[in-house]
């Protein structure tokens, strides 16, 4: 197995264990019947080609791959090895992955986590939570082609919710800061941050940023929450995980992606923050607080 990560990898980590734990409920150990070539780009997208090269000539009877670049560097890699995206943030049909849903064709196929499409849930949930809000920063890579298209998804919700949207455009650590600045000195009073393994990598620089700012923010992954976030809403990734692995074990054992459905979640959650609320002096109203499916306190 082929694993390919944009960002840090995602071995020894809580949802790589998660994954082979359930390939090892499946029939399979690692060291055994199975081998696991990793990569990861540590951020830097641009090495993400020649890194799903590297695994395609190895020969790898599947490739997993984490976040919608690195499943684009995979399908650009290779036409005839499986492939399994998860964490897919972007619609695989216009990220042009799967020729639809129901029957991607080719040589790929996996689960999406349609974190992109949940961009006009998080501004409501902002919203509820901080009720007088007028304007929210975004923050956003042009170069992720997930958190683009959650951008762009915002806008029609913001309309509805009477939100008016800053653009927070980076993409590279070294701007945050700047980008924080600009978005306070616009006036903005909460920040939602789209799937981006750019924000993830430095959640917590991001995080202690908000706190700082003082912005109520809301997450695309629960990690944000646990490095002290305020909150997010997200797909359970540890369900997600475990899934990937089950589509693993059906193309080794024969069946071909073209033949099998992209899954979509049916679990969210909701995961809130009290101490963060806390600290930049935030109540969380108690209908929003009673929807939480974690509550950090």
């Amino acid at each position: 197995i082929g694993w390919l990560d944009s960002g840090p990898t995602v071995r020894g980590t809580r949802l790589g264990e998660l994954f082979l734990r359930r390939l090892h409920e499946l029939g399979y150990v690692e060291g055994k019947n199975i081998t696991i070539e990793y990569r990861s780009a540590d951020d830097k997208l641009d090495r993400l080609a020649a890194l799903a090269g590297e695994l395609v000539r190895l020969n790898v009877g599947v490739l997993v791959t984490s976040t919608t670049p690195a499943a684009i560097a995979a399908k650009n890699a290779t036409k005839t090895i499986p492939i399994v995206f998860m964490l897919l943030a972007a619609d695989p049909v216009a990220a042009g992955l799967t020729d639809s849903l129901a029957r991607p064709g080719g040589n790929i196929t996996g689960l999406t986590n349609v974190a992109a499409e949940l961009g006009g849930k998080r501004l409501e949930l902002l919203k509820e939570s901080v009720p007088k809000l007028t304007r929210v920063a975004v923050l956003w890579d042009p170069q992720n082609s997930g958190s683009a298209q959650a951008w762009k998804e915002s806008q029609l919700p913001a309309q509805e919710l009477a939100l008016q949207l800053h653009s927070m455009e980076v993409s590279s650590a070294d701007r945050f800061e700047a980008a924080f600045k600009d978005a306070t000195k616009a006036g903005s009073s909460a920040l939602a941050v789209t799937p981006m393994i750019l924000a993830t990598s430095n959640r917590k620089q991001i995080v202690e940023l908000a706190a700082r700012t003082r912005l109520p923010a809301i997450y695309a992954r629960e990690e944000f929450v646990e490095s002290g976030g305020l909150m997010s809403y997200s797909t359970d990734l540890d369900d997600h995980y475990r899934r990937s692995a089950t589509y693993v074990d059906k193309i080794l054992k024969g069946a071909k992606p073209a033949d099998l459905p992209v899954e979509q979640p049916t679990k969210f959650e909701l995961v809130i923050n009290l101490n963060a609320a806390k600290q930049i002096g935030l109540t969380i109203p108690q209908r929003v607080l009673a929807r939480a499916d974690k509550v950090l306190k």
